[in-house]
């Protein structure tokens, strides 16, 4: 009897397995290109994701197989500006974001406007006008118009004047820049988020600390392992094998004292949230503030220490006096008005976007088609900006060559531009793309108007990128650059 009912078991798990096989084997995922494994599991991206090497990875998958590849078994990667348009520009952004956004949690709260806008289908009556409501009060802080205001960009020219100023008072005029471009990024975002009430870590230690604090971090694996699997990720972080966990207590105690102070700026984010049109609480003002501090620091920080790593490699010292010229030429023309400069910001956002991996979204209800493919609703879909500016050579020929001039021919302008894909696309796109943008070119300006710069003689850090949850950072987190003053 014993041996019968062994057999019985036996065959029942045979059983269970020929399903999940043919489950696998016949789903619709089953078409798309990927590795056989991808079919069955996650276990080859989640392993890329642990070592910072997310994007090298589907970028490889890409070149391997095409402008779709599946990832896993619920999840593809597209390459393309049809599926680009599909999942982040169609039915009003109907893609809603997955849960991996609540890595970004912030005092409990994940549902931030910055970090979940959640689709328009989703909200009925009183809670959708309070949502749109908040909706139009960070557009409207993040405007170009407002970015540009003078007491707002004067801000932001004050702290491009303190880099500066560290690298006039830098011995032998030899600048940590992967350092000070995040203290400038912390200065300027504090100060659009908080002004009077922002950093200033360019000249004072204290808000450096700070700083560092939030861009230091090594939590990654601690952080990837309890969102996939939290029992067994907590079991792990209590034996000691991932490090300290997270932890930001000044750089939360610097966002709750802005928020209770009541003399912000007229142009600050902090003062439109605490008006009440946007019926937030303190907590919740402070969540959402504290989203856009992090963001607005590593995004722009390392998006600057990639370029500026390039501009100074010696193949691009012409370049560099080209750049230079053009900004000696129109000293007082609005930074928005020098083409080169421009061309430069935008081939650096295209070689090194600020947040190069995949952006997830999940295929609504009844499903969708994606660029040719059916996916069933629930499928994790994404493009990721790193394969979207590289995968169509056509647009941009040799894709991992540094050429600002393509940005300058007429010819082909229109693709171009569909595709640039650094501050994502549709209803979601980066709300503060004018910030960063604003950010880069004043810092570049008052530069590369006086310097040239070339990597410093003790300079042996990695610049590989390491991807952390959505940014990518130098490996080395360290990028030693030597500043002449150029006549």
């Amino acid at each position: 009897m014993a041996l019968l009912t062994f057999q019985v078991l036996l065959a029942a798990a045979a059983l269970l397995c020929v399903v999940a096989l043919a489950r696998k084997l016949y789903s619709p995922l089953a078409g798309v290109p990927g590795s056989k494994l991808s079919l069955f599991s996650s276990i080859q991206l989640r392993y890329h994701e642990m070592h910072g090497r997310r994007t090298a990875f589907v970028h490889s998958m890409h070149r391997r197989y095409g402008t779709a590849v599946r990832l896993g078994p619920n999840e593809v990667s597209f390459a393309s500006a049809s599926a680009m348009k599909e999942i982040y520009m169609s039915k009003g952004s109907g893609y809603d974001k997955t849960e991996f956004y609540d890595l970004f949690r912030q005092f409990g709260l994940s549902k931030t406007l910055l970090v979940s806008i959640l689709a328009t289908k989703l909200l009925t009556g009183y809670v959708f006008f309070q949502h749109s409501k908040r909706r139009r009060i960070l557009a409207d802080r993040y405007a170009n118009s407002n970015i540009m205001r003078e007491d707002s960009l004067h801000g932001i020219q004050q702290r491009s004047q303190n880099f500066v100023t560290r690298i006039k008072e830098s011995p032998q005029q030899n600048l940590d820049i992967y350092l000070h471009l995040h203290n400038y990024a912390f200065d300027c975002v504090t100060h659009h988020l908080f002004h009077p009430h922002g950093s200033n870590s360019l000249l004072d230690k204290t808000d450096e600390e700070i700083m560092c604090e939030v861009s230091f971090d090594n939590s990654l694996v601690r952080r990837l392992m309890i969102f996939y699997n939290p029992t067994f990720g907590h079991f792990l972080g209590k034996m000691g094998l991932f490090g300290a966990q997270r932890a930001i207590p000044r750089a939360q105690a610097l966002v709750k004292n802005a928020v209770k102070q009541e003399n912000s700026a007229s142009f600050t984010l902090v003062g439109a949230l605490q008006d009440g049109k946007g019926s937030l609480d303190s907590t919740q003002i402070a969540s959402e503030c504290m989203d856009h501090m992090i963001a607005g620091i590593e995004t722009t920080g390392d998006a600057l220490c990639f370029l500026m790593w390039q501009l100074s490699q010696p193949a691009y010292v012409g370049l560099q006096d080209r750049l230079r010229a053009e900004l000696r030429e129109n000293a007082y023309m609005s930074i928005h008005e020098l083409p080169f400069l421009d061309a430069v910001v935008k081939e650096g956002l295209r070689v090194f976007p600020s947040i190069p991996m995949s952006l997830p979204r999940c295929v609504p209800a009844g499903g969708a088609t994606v660029d040719g493919w059916w996916l069933p609703e629930g499928t994790t879909v994404s493009c990721q900006p790193f394969s979207m500016h590289r995968m169509d050579e056509d647009v941009f020929p040799a894709p991992d060559s540094f050429n600002p001039d393509r940005w300058l021919e007429e010819k082909g302008s229109a693709d171009r531009n569909r595709l640039f894909f650094s501050f994502s696309a549709g209803g979601r796109a980066c709300i503060g793309r004018h910030l960063a943008t604003a950010e880069m070119k004043t810092l570049l300006r008052d530069i590369y108007s006086h310097f040239r710069s070339t990597p410093a003689d003790e300079m042996a850090a990695d610049m590989m990128m390491d991807d952390q949850i959505f940014t990518t950072r130098p490996k080395g987190q360290k990028c030693l650059l030597k500043f002449t003053i150029v006549e």
